[in-house]
């Protein structure tokens, strides 16, 4: 995006007497307009990079909700298997076996906050033994934004966007001000990004910013082009890891994905089942 703006045409010079200095164009004019255009391009970026997390966390928070449970069950009952096969062996290996697979189960330090509050150090919560019998549990809590809150939110980071400000203070009430409009869109909450909007539309109007030598607009520059090389990796880590990898299988539909490995796990989870009641029977 940045680095092809680096090519300038000659600018033209004024050969006649009578030509009106005036309509002259300064030397930094296109140099000026090159930066305002990366600077917009680059906000855009950033707007897609944070929505798209916004995205993969929701996601990722509706996964561990719907399936640790059954992934825990599975571990237990690995768990179960094992160590029946172990009681009735005696084989110094199956109790090995049974020892590394009794351990993958035990609770460790912040299980609790990784499952999202379906577990704890005495094992599934109710909502999550609830909904491995097929009882009716509470739905798990999720956070999707409103078309009105993206419009919100996309309207505002472009507004107070720290990079169209060149003082520092300026940048810094920015940034602030942004940390308040993120945490508001990742929960969905519309009615405060409407306040944030009309808190935005009451402040003091930043002074345009306008570069007087070229050398600093070549600078600015060269930051644009180092940020998005930045957002570019972040947005690279996200569209590399598993959960992006389930939305792309289902954009349309992530719910009904969930639904199918959630099926798809159950019976993983009878057959184990009907596995530990053999091997407890031979014991």
């Amino acid at each position: 995006m940045v680095g092809g703006l680096r090519s300038w045409p000659t600018l033209g010079r004024v050969t006649t007497p009578e030509a009106d200095e005036s309509q002259a164009p300064r030397p930094e004019e296109r140099l000026e307009r090159a930066v305002r255009a990366a600077e917009q391009a680059l906000i855009e970026y950033e707007i897609a990079v944070e929505t798209f997390r916004v995205e993969v966390e929701n996601f990722s928070r509706l996964h561990d909700q719907r399936l640790g449970p059954l992934y825990a069950r599975i571990e237990e009952l690995d768990a179960q298997i094992a160590e029946a096969k172990a009681a009735r062996t005696g084989d110094p290996e199956d109790l090995r076996r049974a020892e590394e697979a009794r351990a993958r189960v035990l609770p460790m330090p912040g299980v609790e906050e990784l499952l999202h509050g379906w577990m704890d150090g005495d094992g599934l919560f109710p909502e999550a033994a609830a909904m491995l019998t097929d009882q009716a549990v509470r739905p798990p809590e999720r956070v999707r934004p409103s078309e009105e809150a993206r419009k919100l939110y996309r309207e505002l980071a472009r507004k107070a966007h720290p990079d169209l400000a060149q003082e520092a203070a300026e940048q810094q009430r920015r940034e602030e001000f942004l940390i308040r409009v993120n945490a508001a869109y990742a929960r969905g909450d519309e009615a405060l990004l409407r306040e944030l909007a009309e808190e935005w539309a009451a402040g003091p109007v930043p002074p345009e910013r306008r570069p007087s030598a070229a050398e600093e607009l070549y600078a600015r520059l060269e930051w644009l082009a180092q940020r998005k090389e930045l957002l570019t990796l972040v947005a690279r880590e996200l569209e590399d890891g598993a959960i992006a990898g389930m939305l792309r299988l289902a954009p349309d539909d992530p719910d009904g994905l969930l639904e199918e490995i959630a099926g798809r796990l159950r019976a993983d989870i009878a057959q184990r089942e009907t596995e530990l009641a053999g091997t407890q029977a031979q014991g």
